[in-house]
């Protein structure tokens, strides 16, 4: 079996996940009348599902290196769809939040491990397009099972969509036992330098901009049907989901690529958070003018927001390359953990009384705070870069 071919199985529990994590969006208004809750409330399961994914993917990760990958990646998908089962039966708010930290631990580990395992898959100068497949399977999972399955809970109701869930996890994870080969295992890291990752000046900086992004881009996405209504009258979000995910699906596949062809890892991570402040900040009005224009900006959104990812990842993994497992799984727990900050506060400011349509400007402030910590770390860099260079020199 080709290299390729060992990373698309990858992506089969990538799709799932995407499909699990996103869906949750759409779901939360049919959620909260079936349960006899509010949104903001309902919304706190996005919360508990993304909390968890960013706690367990590094201690799991960390705690395990050196463990065989392929069981643990067969172990974490199979309790992601466990999750998925118990959430699909839940009768209450407390049962649904702890079905949801379930499924959310199981998908962070998963995450995590599967990224580090196309990474050591994929043969050399390939990397970035690795990386992009198994983020295309995410994105994937939003642009086509995201609005099948807001369709599916129309019709028949929002568990039916959670058991499909649960069914395509069951499929990814027979398909991952029969035909994924042994992953090499990563070297195993001791406590020190686990630890020493979260401070590390070389890791912790890609880290932060990471965490921003998603509170301003996932944190939102949680919310995007009360702010389509607010800003535009929306009633059907079905469409603006498509276009989010048709977004994330070219961004993320799009960024692999001009990784490995431009090696400007830097200026494409400055670009997509650019264009992420731009697309947020210009919705609420692009909504209430004119439909086209905000499904124009969801588009531009889900793009640059998928797309982050990939340089974000490749950086991790050439200025840590000893502990690259443990920087990977820091960085996915900083994207859930950013989501799920992002989705409470979110939750939080609705229930306070502020008005869905301002939600995008809060989130764009987010953003850009992540774009100028970009450019100060970078600034940094080179400066130190420079000094260590006039040393040299001064020593020659």
């Amino acid at each position: 079996m080709t290299a390729v071919r060992k990373v698309w199985l990858l992506t089969l529990g990538a799709f799932t996940l995407g499909l699990d994590a996103y869906v949750m969006a759409g779901l939360l208004p049919a959620i909260a009348h079936d349960i006899g809750t509010r949104v903001s409330l309902a919304g706190q399961l996005v919360t508990a599902f993304t909390l968890a994914y960013a706690l367990a993917a590094p201690l799991v990760a960390g705690l395990l290196s050196g463990v065989r990958p392929r069981a643990l990646i067969l172990a974490a998908l199979a309790v992601f769809t466990l999750g998925n089962a118990v959430t699909a039966l839940a009768p209450s708010l407390p049962a649904l939040l702890a079905a949801r930290v379930i499924a959310g631990a199981g998908a962070g580990v998963y995450s995590a491990l599967s990224t580090a395992a196309a990474a050591a898959l994929a043969p050399e100068g390939r990397r970035g397009r690795a990386l992009a497949l198994v983020m295309g399977g995410m994105s994937a999972g939003t642009v086509l099972g995201v609005p099948i399955g807001v369709l599916l809970a129309e019709h028949t109701g929002w568990r039916a969509t959670l058991w499909l869930v649960t069914a395509l996890g069951a499929l990814a994870l027979a398909g991952l036992a029969t035909l994924l080969p042994p992953v090499p295992p990563a070297p195993a890291v001791p406590l020190r330098a686990r630890l020493a990752a979260v401070t590390d000046r070389a890791v912790a900086p890609v880290v932060g901009v990471s965490f921003l992004a998603a509170v301003a881009s996932l944190g939102l996405y949680t919310y995007l049907a009360p702010v389509l209504a607010a800003a535009g009258g929306v009633g059907e979000v079905t469409p603006y989901l498509w276009a989010w995910g048709v977004g994330g699906v070219l961004g993320s596949v799009l960024a692999g690529p001009l990784v490995d062809r431009t090696g400007r890892v830097r200026a494409l991570v400055g670009a997509v958070l650019a264009v992420i402040v731009a697309a947020q900040a210009l919705l609420p009005a692009l909504a209430g003018a004119a439909l086209p224009g905000a499904a124009a900006a969801l588009v531009a959104w889900g793009a640059a927001g998928w797309a982050l990812q990939v340089p974000q990842q490749h950086r991790l993994l050439e200025r840590s390359a000893q502990r690259g497992t443990v920087a990977l799984a820091l960085n996915n727990s900083a994207l859930y953990l950013g989501s799920a900050v992002g989705s409470a506060l979110g939750g939080l400011a609705l229930a306070a009384g502020l008005a869905p349509y301002a939600l995008p400007w809060a989130a764009a402030g987010v953003a850009a705070l992540g774009l100028v910590l970009h450019t100060a770390t970078g600034r940094r860099s080179r400066l130190a870069a420079g000094v260590s260079t006039l040393g040299s020199y001064e020593h020659s």
